[in-house]
């Protein structure tokens, strides 16, 4: 196996399952590969009868080089008679709870896709660490993941500030905002379990508030006044991809990233299915109706980008938000979110008689329990056809 290099790292492509590639140079250092494209450096080695596993950061925060560096320290240990892995965690009373965040992103996460990463440590770095960070670990209560949940609900973390010449981190609080970050902060606490940092989890007998995320259907009445203006679209000036994603949001209830990241090679018309490698829940297959097949064999197809939705530097198009935005105040309908259309996608299914479990997996649900929201949809029909069935046995019943 050739020593690992920045070139072979990007060469690495996922897999359906997680798989190593071993540096030839020093021995225990690999690099894993997770289905979702994450791709984190390792250190294995031995000690007595037991082969334990360091994972020394992941690939793009960290480069092959200082990763080597790293595995090598960890080697020289390992051959003075030293356990890494122990001894990293020999000080766990005088940890801190910031330095916990900084070793959960380090090794806790390898499994998560970017984009939660992301939201992850904008959590930890706006809320956790401003308001816990240089507390003890081992000291931390209940009473104190009490204390900075209200903290959060009441804006104590709440910030707006410049990032980059044209960007703004607004940092909210609020009940969904700390039901979230305590939700983290519990995950957080569980890896420290595993590593023998902590004996138990202050977070599990705090009672978080409901997150009540907004749940936007569009009625019969708005959903035709969408599709009149989708099908007659020229009061505004729009991106010639606008429209077609829209529809096909609405039309298979897929996310906003699925439905512009999607290549053709995902299409498979002969068996009118949509087969995504990854999505936010892993490897999806979606069906296809005949008006979601009719909007995609009317696209047109860019010579040289595989994208379905393309833009002019070859990759995908990434403009739908604002063309949105558009379009919903001119319909006003300015509380509609493009998420609201899965809702909508769903909410449809639900009125028809869908089970929660279909609805669950067109949606991609991973966890039941993200479909109940449908719950009383379905439960409406249920009482509809009841009722239907009553009316109909109502005569034999007064006949006997």
């Amino acid at each position: 196996m050739p020593k690992l290099s920045k070139s072979i790292v990007d060469k690495a492509k996922a897999t359906n399952t997680e798989y190593l590639i071993w540096d030839e140079g020093v021995p225990g250092f690999g690099l894993r590969v997770y289905p979702s494209g994450v791709k984190s450096y390792v250190f294995q080695y031995r000690k007595g009868n037991r082969t334990r596993k360091i994972v020394l950061g992941r690939h793009g925060a960290m480069t092959p080089y200082k990763a080597r560096d790293k595995a090598v320290k960890f080697w020289n240990q390992v051959n003075d008679g030293g356990d890494p892995s122990a001894d990293r965690y020999k000080l766990s009373d005088a940890i801190n709870v910031s330095e916990l965040c900084d070793l959960y992103l380090a090794e806790g996460c390898s499994h998560k896709k970017p984009s939660t990463l992301a939201t992850d440590k904008g959590r930890i770095e706006r809320h956790i660490k401003p308001l816990l960070g240089s507390m003890s670990v081992s000291e931390i209560s209940t009473d104190d993941v009490t204390k900075f949940m209200k903290d959060i609900i009441s804006g104590k973390t709440a910030v707006d500030i410049r990032t980059k010449a044209r960007g703004r981190a607004r940092v909210t609080g609020g009940k969904g905002t700390a039901s979230r970050t305590v939700g983290l902060l519990g995950g957080i606490f569980s890896f420290a379990i595993q590593k023998g940092v902590r004996s138990d989890n202050p977070v599990h007998f705090v009672k978080k508030p409901k997150d009540r995320k907004m749940q936007r259907f569009l009625t019969e009445k708005e959903l035709k006044v969408l599709f009149q203006f989708l099908n007659e679209p020229s009061a505004l000036v729009l991106n010639y991809n606008a429209v077609p994603a829209i529809k096909l949001l609405l039309l298979t209830g897929c996310r906003k990233s699925e439905i512009l990241k999607m290549k053709w090679s995902y299409v498979d018309f002969e068996n009118n299915y949509l087969m995504l490698p990854d999505s936010k829940t892993g490897e999806k297959k979606i069906p296809l109706n005949d008006q979601s097949l009719e909007v995609l064999k009317s696209l047109p197809r860019l010579k040289g980008n595989p994208h379905v939705f393309t833009a002019p530097n070859k990759g995908h198009f990434t403009g739908l938000q604002k063309c949105w935005e558009k379009i919903r105040k001119h319909l006003q309908m300015d509380d509609v979110r493009l998420h609201d259309l899965r809702h909508s996608f769903a909410t449809i299914l639900a009125s028809q008689g869908a089970s929660l479990l279909l609805i669950g997996k067109m949606l991609g649900h991973s966890d039941p329990k993200t479909t109940q929201i449908y719950a009383h949809l379905v439960e409406k029909e249920a009482l509809a056809a009841t009722q239907s069935l009553g009316e109909t046995l109502e005569g034999f019943l007064q006949n006997d």
